[in-house]
């Protein structure tokens, strides 16, 4: 396929003359070829090397445009594609980056940047980044490798370091070239040092800040240090009087006279401004002195030889197993002889029962099982026990309303009332008629 976009563009041997004798290509055919060239062997990107020095402060941006070329259709000459692409970057052979190395990208459609201060540790040793970009729209990937060689400095570390909080920046505002090259511009000119250089850049968010809300174009701020040769100016020492540290102690801003040569650009935080000097600093090293608690050096480890003798375990696999088994077992039969040998029986029970009690039980379980079998057969007679005995007004004993034989499915649920013998009879209302004379005179 690139074959064919190459002559899509135009022959590269296009003849001028009219015969084939002229070797001369045309301007307009030489400067397409040369784009061409150009656009093909952009393709191949190999391994890019950067040497950093220790203590300095390190920023390679990860550009677009020069990733775009590498995920197909590849794009023509003039043509401007805007696909968002990602990056992902790790040291190779492990899933992260050193710890020295930060990365931020705030949108697929923006640069990403690799930043860090390079540690002295690393002198030396090439440090080999992956960079894998990934095409968020064709889900195409390109990996390029990133080689950091890591230098020593002329004199690592500086030893006057001031650290800057400005809450007017983002990080990667901050990582701009011309950004940070102003902000150094203006340190200069407060600090007047032979040397300065930036040490190292931190987001506030790493410190323990918050997200700042979006409103008024809030920053999230960020921590720039800085470090000369000379010492600090007076103008920086300021923050450090007592009636500065009193504003600060009561959340106020201190005077300082230096400010007006930053307020322009740069909003600094006078009161988280960090002033290190090197020079003065003892070392905290103390010689161990063991005593109680701190056992004695032991030398190299030594492993046991091989020609150790072999043990045997078969005696004391028996007597884990065999002691544990023998209280299970006499526990068992001490079990089984209380529940099996020692009951009483039932006769017993009856016996040493009163017998009232027996007979209030048994007539008990005859009433349930005369419920049981009514509950099976709802064509049997009534109980006895449901039936009237006597009479509601005379208190006379009543015969029973229906046989033995009496089907009760067809029973009504409200029987008729019959007139007994000694029932009292409750008078009717009679109406009279009246004459049709009456009614036609109203009367």
């Amino acid at each position: 396929m690139l074959l064919f976009w190459w002559w899509e563009l135009g022959d590269p041997c296009a003849w001028t003359g009219k015969g084939r004798g002229t070797l001369k290509m045309s301007p307009a055919t030489t400067g397409t070829f040369l784009l061409t060239v150009y656009t093909l062997f952009s393709k191949v990107h190999s391994d890019r090397n950067v040497y950093p020095s220790a203590g300095v402060l390190f920023v390679h941006v990860l550009e677009r445009e020069y990733f775009k070329g590498e995920f197909p259709p590849y794009p023509k000459p003039g043509e401007v594609s805007n696909d968002p692409i990602t990056f992902n970057t790790n040291l190779m052979g492990y899933p992260d980056r050193p710890g020295w190395l930060r990365y931020i990208q705030r949108t697929p459609y923006s640069d990403g940047v690799l930043y860090g201060s390079p540690t002295a540790e690393n002198v030396g040793k090439p440090t080999i980044i992956e960079i894998t970009a990934y095409n968020r729209r064709t889900f195409e990937t390109a990996r390029h490798n990133l080689i950091i060689n890591i230098m020593s400095a002329e004199e690592f570390p500086l030893p006057y370091q001031a650290e800057f909080f400005i809450k007017n920046m983002n990080v990667e505002e901050m990582l701009a070239s011309e950004v940070l090259g102003d902000f150094l511009g203006a340190v200069k000119n407060v600090w007047q040092p032979e040397r300065l250089n930036a040490i190292n850049i931190t987001s506030a968010l790493d410190r323990g800040g918050r997200v700042p809300l979006p409103i008024n174009d809030m920053k999230e701020g960020v921590y720039v240090m800085v470090g000369a040769d000379v010492a600090f100016s007076s103008c920086l020492r300021e923050v450090e009087n007592p009636q500065n540290q009193l504003r600060c102690s009561q959340e106020m801003e201190p005077v300082i006279t230096c400010d007006k040569k930053f307020r322009t650009h740069f909003h600094i935080d006078w009161c988280k401004i960090s002033l290190v000097d090197k020079t003065k600093q003892v070392s905290t090293y103390q010689e161990v002195v063991r005593g109680e608690g701190i056992l004695p050096d032991g030398g190299e480890y030594k492993p046991p030889s091989d020609s150790l003798k072999s043990r045997d375990y078969y005696t004391d696999f028996l007597v884990t197993l065999a002691v544990p088994s023998a209280v299970a077992l006499v526990l068992f039969l001490i079990l089984a002889y209380i529940m099996c040998c020692r009951r009483e029986g039932v006769e017993k029970r009856d016996m040493q029962t009163p017998d009232i009690q027996l007979v209030h039980h048994s007539s008990i379980q005859k009433s349930t099982k005369e419920l049981r079998d009514m509950s099976k057969n709802r064509e049997i007679a009534w109980p006895l026990s449901t039936l009237p005995v006597f009479h509601p007004v005379t208190g006379e004993v009543i015969p029973p309303t229906h046989t033995d034989n009496y089907d009760s499915t067809n029973m009504p649920l409200m029987q008729a009332q019959q007139n007994l013998p000694h029932q009292t009879q409750i008078p009717q209302p009679q109406t009279t008629e009246l004459s049709p004379l009456l009614l036609l005179s109203g009367i």
